[in-house]
């Protein structure tokens, strides 16, 4: 099987991208704080991956592409979508859980949900593993994190303070899409594999999906599933999305990515990125080198590297460099390629139309 492999770098030059509540034990009782992980070399910022993911679909929701959200129900404390891979492109591509409720708060809210919005009934237990994983996006580096101390004065009498944490840093994200998984439904009968319940097996079958007898699965045609696949990619590229966007506005679209398809799940691009004495990033071209050598036989695409320009120009003329030393990176030459990130995941997403077999 094959899949996307990537990373991603975002720049935050003061910023406070997903908040962890209010904090005890400062100047003022609405003190806002960040997340990060406590190291004994200091403080790593973090955004969750639930975030990044919620960042991601809100971004597709918005886009070009003709994204298809499922809609969101919400029974007292259980929320869930409709749970139908055939109609919605994120229960395909981002998995779902849902299961039948036979309360009768539940039974009236499922009732009132059907009529406004065609709700796909549920017979029994659905899930779906999501062929879209994402890591936790963690800075490369320690920082100090710095708390702003701020006040609201524009009423009369005293004015009321407020303070709020925020950082400096680059964050690294790594994430992957199964290929094979995209736009492929099963019907087994376990956890994370049964898609489908006999009233979406019946959908599938009236729509005359492609039945996978020997995988108890149906697919959808070539180029629906390439159509989801590019929507996510090109969604990837213009991400938006992050807290106290109105007082620091950082943009989160990727910085530099690095993607390629590779025959199984394991990520090769996970150590290549680095720090120097001022703890910005780095490329580590042994690193890559390495890594490259070990896998060549499951790289099965090109290596599209998306730089902006004017991150790290430096870093990125050095890159290039070494793309002519045989020492460096020159054996790899013709299997690089480095334009913009919106650019080059349009590029993988060309390249994946030239290939249908690795969606098989």
């Amino acid at each position: 099987m094959a899949f996307v492999t990537g990373l991603l770098l975002i720049d935050a030059p003061a910023s406070a991208l997903n908040n962890l509540g209010l904090m005890e034990g400062t100047m003022t009782d609405n003190a806002v704080g960040v997340k990060f992980i406590r190291t004994r070399e200091g403080a790593y910022p973090y955004v969750s991956a639930q975030a990044f993911r919620y960042w991601l679909r809100r971004t597709l929701e918005r886009g070009p592409w003709g994204w298809q959200a499922a809609p969101i129900y919400r029974e007292q404390k259980v929320a869930y979508t409709d749970a139908n891979p055939i109609r919605w492109w994120d229960d395909d591509l981002f998995g779902y859980m849902r299961a039948p409720s036979t309360r009768a708060s539940a039974v009236a809210a499922r009732e009132a949900d059907a009529a406004a919005e065609e709700l796909t009934p549920v017979t029994e237990t659905v899930t779906r593993a999501s062929p879209f994983r994402v890591s936790t996006l963690v800075a490369i580096a320690p920082v100090r994190l710095v708390n702003d101390f701020g006040v609201m004065a524009r009423h009369e009498g005293d004015p009321v303070p407020h303070e709020h944490q925020f950082y400096r840093a680059t964050l690294q994200g790594l994430f992957s899409l199964d290929l094979h998984a995209a736009g492929t439904f099963s019907y087994r009968d376990k956890t994370g594999y049964l898609n489908l319940d006999e009233e979406r097996l019946k959908e599938a079958r009236r729509l005359n999906l492609e039945e996978l007898p020997g995988e108890k699965a149906y697919r959808l045609p070539q180029d629906e599933r390439m159509r989801r696949i590019t929507a996510l990619l090109e969604g990837l590229a213009a991400l938006e999305g992050g807290a106290k966007q109105t007082l620091h506005y950082t943009d989160v679209s990727p910085d530099l990515v690095m993607v390629a398809v590779t025959k199984g799940g394991n990520h090769i691009f996970g150590h290549v990125i680095g720090t120097d004495e001022y703890h910005l990033p780095v490329i580590k071209v042994e690193a890559l080198r390495e890594s490259l050598s070990v896998f060549r036989e499951e790289i099965l695409s090109q290596v599209h590297i998306g730089w902006v320009r004017g991150y790290r120009d430096e870093e990125r003329a050095r890159f290039e460099a070494a793309l002519e030393r045989e020492d460096g990176l020159k054996p790899w030459k013709n299997k690089i390629e480095i334009r913009h990130p919106r650019e080059a995941l349009r590029a993988l997403a060309l390249e994946l139309r030239s290939h249908p077999e690795w969606l098989a």
